[in-house]
């Protein structure tokens, strides 16, 4: 079981490190439109392309490699195993009820602002 859990932690430290280059690449880009200096520096390959994959892979390597983050991802996914999940039949019903809600609240929401809106046009008239 923890042969398991290893593989999900890389994994999910593995999006991660790609979710942190994303982030860098699409900042350098948006500022670059509105930061002189930036957009000197984006000019760079390396800033570009470079230092998004070496902040990912920065961020991997210390979730990867941090003895305290290992330990409270193992508990992490450790509890998340325990979680009992509804049945498909569950879901499907309380969707339908949250529905079915949304829609009365509207109705109700509606109705009101409308009868405002008549009364209010009345008052002013």
């Amino acid at each position: 079981m923890e042969k398991a859990n290893s593989k999900i932690l890389t994994a999910s430290f593995a999006i991660a490190g790609m979710l942190v280059g994303l982030t860098t690449s699409l900042l350098i880009k948006a500022f670059a439109g509105a930061f002189g200096v930036v957009a000197r520096a984006a000019d760079s390959d390396f800033v570009r392309h470079g230092l998004p994959v070496v902040l990912g892979f920065a961020v991997f390597a210390v979730l990867q490699f941090s003895p305290k983050i290992h330990v409270w991802g193992e508990e992490v996914v450790s509890e998340i195993r325990k979680v009992v999940w509804p049945t498909r039949k569950d879901v499907t019903a309380m969707t339908i009820a949250c529905v079915v809600m949304v829609l009365i609240s509207s109705v109700i929401i509606s109705s009101f602002d409308l009868l405002s809106g008549f009364f209010i046009n009345y008052l002013m008239k």
